[in-house]
């Protein structure tokens, strides 16, 4: 972004690939977990369908989900088992008992929780599973023809998924690290004793993924007859105790003699925090990449395509130049900014994405390389109106600085919820009077309802917003604290709470701004 103070204006530097540009409309960030369901989580069911109708009543052109894998540590999103395979939690169970694979007393006969706000993650995984092999139990999937050819489309990665978590369910749960060395470093012996010891635990991780992908389909498919377009995450990395890992170790820099990391990801201190973000995942060997053609990579946004309209790379920055912090450090204190693949590997995603649009989430740190990326790309790139108020005029996150290929959002799921960011109480007395001044709120109460408008009034192709800003929660509707654990993720849709009203007032916007 050049700031042209002379003219008054903000520009983008590089010509925009308009090919790659978004069709203007406006959107909700909403994860499938947190759907309404008598089941302790968000799924596939009937919810999800009637969210879709609210959608198509309020107008919106997008819905945007948080990643829809296999949750582990800290029951994040973005700490998955697997960057390819789906959540066997969203599973819809009154599908399976419309299939004569469950009964209502077996699901009844579970406690879910007596919050319908919350997701509680512990039972989930206490109650879930164990009826999940009850329906697979009572299958006959693995005579149909669709089973067949869902394990022949997705052969690169099932397998090693599925003998994956059959081994981890042998070693209770634990880390891939913490295994058998045979096993642990794969070798062609322990794989095929493994493979037959574990033969029917195998099949059932396998159906699960069948289970999960059938729904998710059906449910993409009705999306796509209401004009809905579906927008899907990418985490830049993949957990340390993943399939992904364990079965492609010589793509990440780890050590040869014991796999451990021999560094991890994160990013450095900033205003917000003075210790930087350790993240710890392992941290790819972009030279292997590169000698395999970016193959691991081109198979991800294969897959991706197949799921989203359009994927949302987080940690775009991490393509261009990644923070390497010291395996074993305390916190991200220590750390070196080393050089990313850059436009190598953007080649390759645009090769594999087909016609599916990419979104880049440029946020953190300035780095010019990452805009020019973008600009040579042609990917949109991200704006957050929490982050516009600086005090800074041509502050690259206020809507007057928007150029039309960038996607504007109040705030992300890592940032507070509007409601409780625009608090008096949180801001500065000139913050509040340059918010006011640009908002054009006489009021408090007013704050919410003007970012909204700023956003859809504003020359960025999409506007989304999350379901907590549509609704006007406060903070304990917060999605995730960074750096927290424990009590993130969970935040859920009761039944009613989106309303006629609300989807009414998005519409009124959608026409009054030309996000048709």
């Amino acid at each position: 972004m050049v700031k042209d103070k002379q003219a008054g204006i903000c520009r983008t530097e590089g010509d925009t690939n308009m090919k790659t540009m978004l069709e203007r409309g406006a959107g909700i960030l909403m994860p499938v977990s947190s759907l309404p369901s008598p089941y302790g989580i968000g799924t596939f069911g009937s919810a999800a369908y009637d969210f879709v109708d609210f959608l198509k009543k309020a107008r919106q052109k997008y819905w945007q989900v948080l990643p829809v894998g296999p949750t582990s540590y800290g029951d994040s999103p973005y700490q998955s088992y697997s960057a390819f395979a789906g959540n066997p939690y969203f599973i819809d169970l009154d599908t399976l008992k419309d299939e004569k694979l469950l009964t209502q007393d077996e699901i009844d006969a579970c406690w879910w929780c007596d919050k319908q706000d919350q997701v509680k993650y512990d039972a989930l995984y206490y109650y879930r599973f164990p009826l999940l092999r009850k329906a697979y139990e009572r299958s006959d999937h693995k005579e149909s023809a669709e089973y067949q050819v869902f394990l022949e489309e997705n052969e690169e990665w099932l397998d090693d998924y599925a003998l994956y978590m059959a081994v981890k369910g042998k070693y209770e749960g634990k880390s891939w690290m913490d295994w058998d060395e045979d096993i642990r470093f794969r070798r062609p012996e322990a794989l095929s004793a493994y493979r037959e010891e574990l033969a029917e635990e195998i099949n059932y991780w396998k159906f699960l993924q069948f289970k999960f992908f059938e729904q998710w389909k059906k449910l993409k498919q009705y999306a796509k007859e209401k004009d809905l377009q579906i927008v899907g995450d990418i985490p830049i990395y993949v957990a340390l105790d993943s399939a992904d890992v364990w079965s492609h170790p010589e793509l990440f820099q780890l050590d040869e003699e014991n796999l451990t990391p021999l560094k991890v990801s994160g990013v450095p201190p900033d205003a917000f925090s003075e210790d930087g973000q350790l993240w710890g995942n392992p941290l790819y060997d972009w030279e292997k990449m590169e000698q395999t053609d970016f193959a691991w990579w081109r198979s991800r946004m294969k897959a991706s395509a197949k799921l989203y309209d359009a994927v949302r790379i987080d940690h775009f920055i991490g393509v261009v130049q990644y923070y390497a912090i010291p395996y074993g450090a305390v916190t991200a204190k220590d750390g070196e900014w080393e050089k990313g693949p850059g436009k190598k590997l953007t080649d390759a995603l645009d090769g594999a994405a087909g016609e599916t649009k990419i979104i880049a989430e440029d946020l953190g740190v300035f780095c010019q390389e990452v805009k020019d990326l973008l600009a040579e790309t042609g990917y949109p790139g991200m704006k957050i109106i929490e982050f516009a108020f600086s005090g800074d005029r041509f502050n690259e996150h206020l809507p007057h600085c928007y150029d039309p290929n960038s996607v504007v959002y109040g705030g992300t799921h890592d940032n507070e919820t509007l409601a409780g960011y625009f608090k008096p109480e949180k801001r500065q007395w000139w913050e509040l009077q340059y918010i006011a001044d640009y908002l054009g709120a006489a009021h408090q109460s007013e704050v919410v309802d003007r970012v909204f408008r700023a956003a859809y009034g504003s020359v960025a192709s999409v506007a989304i917003f999350q379901m907590q800003d549509v609704l006007k929660l406060d903070n304990w509707a917060r999605m995730n604290t960074p750096g927290t654990l424990g009590e993130n993720w969970r935040w859920r849709l009761v039944p009613g709470q989106f309303t006629d009203e609300r989807a009414d007032y998005l519409s009124c916007l959608v026409d009054t701004f030309g996000r048709f």
